[in-house]
């Protein structure tokens, strides 16, 4: 799948309405499910035993004012109106956050970082920046570059937020079916709704499950109706209990009414935040999902069809419960109860089709997350696959759907119980929240060079109201709460595990590099007999010669005529364009034919199939060796004293350079009447010609190069694994040994390899394993 046509660019700005409203109308059926299907299940966990419901009706409509602002504090003003401005370039999300900051402060967690890479027309383009730096920011930036502790702070509060993310994605699902299914227990005995719920519930999400694989894109224009009729059918019942019970209702959006709610119940209504809290479950997802979408379309599926439509139900089960105080104890408060009876069963099934909307949500935004985790080195290996051709964010990740399918159902069959799948729901979603603003915080001062009194009066306003339901929800740990802390505290061993381990062993790849005096002594022929084809080796080091090359060369008998250097490197920016994929540079002297690539590519960007990427490759060399000077030119970057890397676009960005077809690919160049042709023998079985511009002409010494590539390319290619392995040192202490020898060894051998390593032809490819202790 060839997707970089279109994942050059920031897909929103330029968007017309139609486009814009149309994103909007598929956010509805993406991101908001979870956020609209909250009326299920808020009453009833927050009355569930901790507070009961008077005559006087303080605890309905102090429980109303709570939803009401936090509705309206948290997801309005918070993310619509100030986190969606922090995207990464068009991406959402916590590690979103963490990569913005990490082009702002030399925080990265990524270990083969490059001056050049600051050069990406992407690494600064990050939206609101304001020209002037603030002291503060200045201060803040160097404590940050300075300590190496405060970066591992950094990095693991990145992973948490992470983790509980993942978490959500297991629990969300989970209490949004349920809470859904859970209407039948007014159409059933009491003794026959208990072993009905749990198996339609089961059954719907394993349903749910197995439909990811199709896409957000079809999957959103299957789901937007369906939310669109869940929003109308709420704000239309809402309507009507408002007129119909309670039209007075609307005086408990006074904030007074939360005082006198808290004043009354105390400490269990402190403890009933955890069920008030839920209102708000689905909201990180507007950021999470956010490249998915845009900024403006979820925006403004928020603000004026969301929002309004949750107050009105709100409204309407507060309206409804302030006029029925004897509800039968088996069924709490929940939300069927303020149904009419005669639209009951229509609403049911429209309640069941919206959960698993709103479980799509966060199981969407658990593929993003995770992908940019495994791009930036923080999460061991997976098989993504993307499920769009236009749209680039759109992914699923089988090994993820299926290990979170099977949490999901282990949650729903434990738990059984709407209350404590809330209380687990809750710390999950409250957790993320305040990891979002800590790192949005920093956001704004290094990243927005706002005052630090602003960044504190934003972390202090919306953190004390987090502060206050995460401590609600923490108190009920024993009761469900532990749940999402088990979950994330495996993922983020995992995670924590997986980049020690990575760090470690391309340390130890930079410690046992081989130096540029060691190959000039070997000569131009580095000592023994040069093949024909194409050797190429991939490494992870950015610069010098890795101990793979020195092993083979002083051991084989015969090496390439032309040797590739190939670095596959991920940096901390959503997309890579393709005019500034490839760094291009010389490893010793010109009669050496020895070449480093470094292929770039952002966290959410798409690998070329292997057949494109190695014609690309070998374009990208030969449009080096073209437009290589004697004297520097402004875009090369040196990078060490015997490489200096030059800036080269696939073929699809760079149509004036030199173009490559092979065999049956001539037909593409017919009747260019500016260009020449380099040809290789006819003898060759596979035909291979370089096409170059007429000028400027390229001398004698460039033109036999590029025969020599065309004749190696010809030959074939050979790849050059090289495995480099990590053990603890003897004496390593025990932490150390667990870490390296069990772990991370546990996690590369379960986990996939590189990508490039997948479709390698067998035949063709070379492995050699090398282990270093650390």
């Amino acid at each position: 799948m060839d997707l970089e046509s279109v994942i050059g660019h920031h897909p929103v700005k330029k968007d017309s309405w139609k486009t814009v409203l149309t994103l909007a109308y598929q956010s509805l059926g993406v991101v908001y499910g979870d956020l609209s299907t909250s009326p299920l299940y808020v009453y009833k966990s927050t009355f569930a035993e901790d507070i009961q419901h008077s005559e006087t009706n303080e605890e309905i409509y102090g429980v109303l004012s709570f939803v009401f602002w936090t509705l309206t504090l948290i997801p309005l003003v918070k993310y619509v109106f100030i986190v969606l401005r922090a995207d990464d370039n068009g991406e959402g999300g916590t590690f979103a956050l963490y990569s913005l900051l990490c082009r702002h402060a030399r925080v990265s967690s990524l270990p083969n970082c490059q001056v050049a890479d600051q050069e990406l027309s992407e690494y600064t383009k990050d939206g609101i920046v304001s020209p002037t730096k603030t002291r503060a920011g200045s201060t803040l930036k160097s404590t940050l570059e300075k300590y190496r502790v405060l970066q591992t702070v950094l990095l693991v509060l990145a992973l948490i937020g992470t983790c509980m993310v993942i978490g959500d994605g297991v629990l969300t699902p989970a209490i949004s079916v349920f809470s859904a299914v859970s209407g039948l227990e007014l159409s059933m005995h009491k003794e026959q709704h208990r072993y009905v719920e749990v198996p339609v519930a089961c059954a719907i999400l394993i349903f749910l499950f197995a439909l990811q694989h199709y896409g957000t894109h079809r999957v959103g224009f299957l789901f937007a109706p369906i939310v669109i009729t869940w929003l109308l059918c709420i704000s239309a019942i809402g309507v009507y209990n408002i007129a119909h019970w309670n039209p007075h209702v609307y005086q408990a959006l006074s904030p007074y009414y939360m005082y006198k709610f808290l004043k009354k119940t105390q400490r269990g209504g402190w403890m009933s935040l955890g069920g008030i809290l839920l209102c708000i479950t689905g909201s990180e997802a507007m950021f999470a999902d956010l490249g998915h979408f845009s900024q403006l379309s979820i925006q403004i599926a928020f603000t004026f069809v969301v929002y309004p439509s949750l107050i009105l139900a709100y409204m309407g089960q507060a309206a409804y419960l302030s006029k029925h105080h004897n509800l039968e104890t088996n069924y709490r408060i929940g939300f069927y109860v303020s149904v009419p009876e005669v639209i009951r069963w229509p609403v049911l099934g429209i309640a069941i089709l919206a959960a698993v909307v709103g479980s799509q949500a966060v199981i969407t935004g658990t593929f993003s997350i995770i992908k940019q985790c495994s791009a930036l080195g923080c999460f061991p290996r997976v098989k993504i696959v993307h499920t769009s051709s236009k749209i680039h964010g759109q992914i699923y990740i089988p090994e993820i759907n299926w290990t979170l399918m099977l949490l999901c159902l282990s949650v729903t069959i434990g738990f059984r119980d709407t209350k404590r799948m809330g209380n687990a729901s809750g710390l999950a979603v409250i957790t993320v929240m305040l990891v979002t603003t800590c790192l949005m915080s920093l956001v704004m001062v290094l990243c927005w060079h706002k005052s630090i009194f602003l960044a504190i009066c934003f972390t202090f306003f919306f953190g004390s109201i987090e502060a206050l339901y995460f401590s609600a929800s923490l108190i009920k740990f024993l009761e469900g709460a532990w749940v999402p802390v088990a979950l994330s505290f495996i993922f983020l061993v995992v995670m924590y595990v997986w980049h020690y381990g990575t760090r470690k062993k391309y340390e130890s790849d930079v410690q046992n590099k081989v130096s540029i005096n060691w190959l000039l002594g070997l000569g131009p022929t580095l000592g023994i007999v040069r093949v024909r084809g194409i050797g190429l080796i991939h490494t992870e080091l950015v610069s010098g010669i890795p101990a793979v090359f020195s092993h083979f060369v002083t051991n084989l008998p015969a090496f390439h005529q032309v040797v590739v250097f190939l670095c596959i490197k991920s940096v901390p920016v959503p997309h890579v364009r393709p005019e500034e994929r490839f760094l291009v540079g010389r490893v010793g002297p010109k009669e050496y034919r020895l070449y480093r690539c470094i292929a770039r590519y952002g966290y959410h960007d798409v690998h070329k199939d292997d057949t494109e990427f190695e014609k690309d490759l070998v374009r990208s060399i030969a449009e080096f060796i073209r437009s290589e000077r004697p004297k520097c030119d402004p875009r090369i970057e040196e990078l060490e004293s015997d490489e200096k890397m030059t800036v080269v676009g696939t073929s699809s960005s760079n149509i004036k350079g030199i173009r490559l077809s092979e065999d049956g690919d001539s037909s593409e160049i017919a009747g260019t009447s500016e260009l020449r042709e380099i040809s290789s023998p006819k003898r060759v079985r596979k035909r291979v010609r370089f096409v170059v511009p007429e000028s400027p002409r390229i001398d004698r010494e460039a033109q036999e190069e590029l025969q020599e590539l065309m004749e190696a390319r010809e030959a074939g290619m050979a790849f050059i694994l090289g495995h480099s392995y990590v053990r603890a040192k003897r004496g390593s202490g025990l932490m150390k040994r667990l870490v390296i020898n069990i772990g991370y060894d546990f996690l590369r051998r379960n986990f996939r390899g590189p990508s490039y390593a997948l479709s390698i032809p067998h035949a063709s490819t070379l492995e050699v394993g090398m282990v270093y202790h650390v």
